[in-house]
Protein backbone atom coordinates (compact mmCIF):
# COMPACT_ATOMS: atom_id res chain seq x y z
CA UNK A 1 0.00 0.00 0.00
CA UNK A 2 1.44 3.15 -1.01
CA UNK A 3 1.61 6.29 1.58
CA UNK A 4 0.47 9.73 0.88
CA UNK A 5 3.35 11.80 -0.11
CA UNK A 6 3.62 14.58 3.15
CA UNK A 7 4.79 18.00 2.56
CA UNK A 8 6.46 20.27 5.38
CA UNK A 9 4.60 23.45 6.54
CA UNK A 10 7.53 25.46 4.73
CA UNK A 11 6.50 24.24 1.66
CA UNK A 12 3.02 24.86 1.92
CA UNK A 13 4.25 28.51 2.71
CA UNK A 14 6.72 28.46 -0.44
CA UNK A 15 3.94 27.18 -2.84
CA UNK A 16 0.71 29.60 -1.05
CA UNK A 17 3.59 32.51 -1.51
CA UNK A 18 3.65 32.02 -5.64
CA UNK A 19 -0.01 32.03 -5.90
CA UNK A 20 -0.90 35.03 -3.25
CA UNK A 21 2.48 37.25 -3.28
CA UNK A 22 4.31 36.69 -6.94
CA UNK A 23 0.91 36.51 -8.74
CA UNK A 24 0.89 32.64 -10.06
CA UNK A 25 -2.23 31.06 -11.05
CA UNK A 26 -2.81 27.95 -9.16
CA UNK A 27 -2.59 26.03 -11.73
CA UNK A 28 1.24 27.34 -12.88
CA UNK A 29 2.38 27.48 -9.54
CA UNK A 30 1.11 23.70 -9.28
CA UNK A 31 2.09 22.30 -12.34
CA UNK A 32 5.79 24.02 -11.61
CA UNK A 33 6.20 22.13 -8.31
CA UNK A 34 4.65 18.89 -9.58
CA UNK A 35 1.52 19.00 -6.91
CA UNK A 36 -2.05 19.26 -7.42
CA UNK A 37 -3.97 22.21 -8.24
CA UNK A 38 -6.62 21.37 -6.17
CA UNK A 39 -4.45 20.93 -3.17
CA UNK A 40 -2.41 24.02 -3.56
CA UNK A 41 -6.10 25.73 -3.69
CA UNK A 42 -6.83 24.40 0.11
CA UNK A 43 -3.50 25.35 0.94
CA UNK A 44 -4.17 28.84 -0.02
CA UNK A 45 -7.65 28.64 1.51
CA UNK A 46 -6.03 27.07 4.91
CA UNK A 47 -3.72 30.48 5.14
CA UNK A 48 -6.14 32.74 4.31
CA UNK A 49 -8.31 31.85 7.23
CA UNK A 50 -5.81 31.18 9.33
CA UNK A 51 -6.48 31.22 12.40
CA UNK A 52 -3.14 30.56 13.65
CA UNK A 53 -3.17 26.86 13.30
CA UNK A 54 -2.76 26.84 9.27
CA UNK A 55 -0.61 23.71 8.39
CA UNK A 56 -0.83 22.28 11.86
CA UNK A 57 -0.30 18.36 12.39
CA UNK A 58 -3.33 17.01 13.47
CA UNK A 59 -2.87 14.16 16.19
CA UNK A 60 -3.48 11.28 15.36
CA UNK A 61 -6.14 9.11 17.17
CA UNK A 62 -5.48 7.34 19.50
CA UNK A 63 -7.09 3.54 20.09
CA UNK A 64 -7.96 5.34 23.89
CA UNK A 65 -10.54 7.67 22.21
CA UNK A 66 -12.56 4.40 21.05
CA UNK A 67 -13.08 2.67 24.70
CA UNK A 68 -13.96 5.15 26.61
CA UNK A 69 -17.47 4.42 26.12
CA UNK A 70 -18.92 1.02 26.55
CA UNK A 71 -21.19 -0.38 23.78
CA UNK A 72 -24.43 -0.54 23.78
CA UNK A 73 -25.60 -4.17 22.90
CA UNK A 74 -29.36 -2.65 22.64
CA UNK A 75 -28.29 -0.77 19.51
CA UNK A 76 -26.78 -4.22 18.24
CA UNK A 77 -28.70 -6.80 15.72
CA UNK A 78 -29.87 -9.85 18.33
CA UNK A 79 -27.45 -12.61 18.53
CA UNK A 80 -27.72 -15.87 19.79
CA UNK A 81 -26.15 -14.88 22.82
CA UNK A 82 -28.23 -11.87 23.57
CA UNK A 83 -31.29 -13.49 23.10
CA UNK A 84 -30.22 -16.16 25.12
CA UNK A 85 -29.18 -13.83 27.93
CA UNK A 86 -31.87 -11.73 28.37
CA UNK A 87 -29.86 -8.49 26.49
CA UNK A 88 -31.56 -8.47 23.05
CA UNK A 89 -34.26 -5.83 21.96
CA UNK A 90 -37.67 -6.64 22.17
CA UNK A 91 -40.14 -6.11 19.66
Amino acid sequence: MATRKQYTKEFKLDAVSLVVDQGYSRSEAARSLDINAQMLGRWVKELQSDDGQAFRKRPRIDTYQFTQYPVNTFSCPPTQENVMSGKAESE
